[in-house]
């Protein structure tokens, strides 16, 4: 069974140091030692995210290669060609992998709101927005051509926080056509003064592409949305 090593190891053995593990009083003597090591770190710190797709004998020989200027392995057209092709493999899984997680939200998502929507309190629009009030409010609604005062917090149907004004402790500004789909049609909705739940399915929030890192491809939302004031 191969080892996966990490690239501090195979700086530590150009440079003659042992791979037994150090001790505090004998690790590290020279500043070449210290300088590897650290060095060997970062590059472990580097790659570390990609290690199972290397081949830990290979990596290390390419790096022992280099440094001794021995004959190399490959020509500068089969490097070129290899780092392409793996580049282009790393692309594909990383496509097929958001796939696959966009058809997760989408499926939860759907089957979410065909639950939610039976709940006392929840109204469901014709575009599929659902929303319930939790503060009725007694100002005036506001247009999409509005701009808005809110405070609010989004979260995934797993309960997880993705934004939130409250947080940064100061409510933002925007003008209702400048936003996802299903708050410019949700905050029409709201008197001045109210604050309401949406759940926006991902056809009116970010779709298929999702926000990343936080939100992904066909995620359904939840908003706890708090309308201040039109801003005139």
């Amino acid at each position: 069974m191969k080892i996966l090593l990490a690239p501090s190891v195979a700086l530590l053995l150009l440079c003659g140091t042992s791979l037994a593990p150090a001790q505090a009083d004998d690790s590290l003597k020279t500043l070449k030692d210290r300088f590897s090591y650290a060095l060997g770190l970062q590059i472990g710190t580097d790659i570390s995210q990609m290690k199972d797709k290397l081949d830990a004998n290979s990596f290390i020989r390419g790096i022992q290669d280099q440094l001794a200027g021995k004959k190399l392995l490959m020509t500068p057209e089969e490097i070129g060609k290899a780092k392409e092709e793996f580049q282009k493999s790393m692309l594909e899984e990383m496509q097929k992998e958001s796939q696959n997680s966009a058809n997760k939200n989408r499926s939860e998502g759907e089957q979410f709101l065909a639950k939610n929507k039976e709940r006392k309190g929840v109204i469901t629009t014709s575009s599929g927005l659902q929303y319930e009030i939790l503060t009725p409010g007694n100002g005036p609604k506001p247009k999409a051509t509005d701009t808005v005062k809110v405070h609010y917090q989004g979260t995934l149907l797993d309960g997880s926080e993705f934004d939130s004004s409250y947080k940064r402790k100061e409510p933002v500004s925007f003008p209702l056509d400048r936003v996802i789909p299903g708050w410019t049609e949700g905050l029409q909705l709201m008197p001045t003064g109210a604050k309401y739940r949406f759940f926006i399915p991902s056809d009116l929030a970010y779709g298929k592409r999702g926000a990343p890192p936080k939100i992904g491809g066909d995620a359904t939302l939840q908003f706890e949305v708090e309308l201040l004031e039109i801003v005139k």
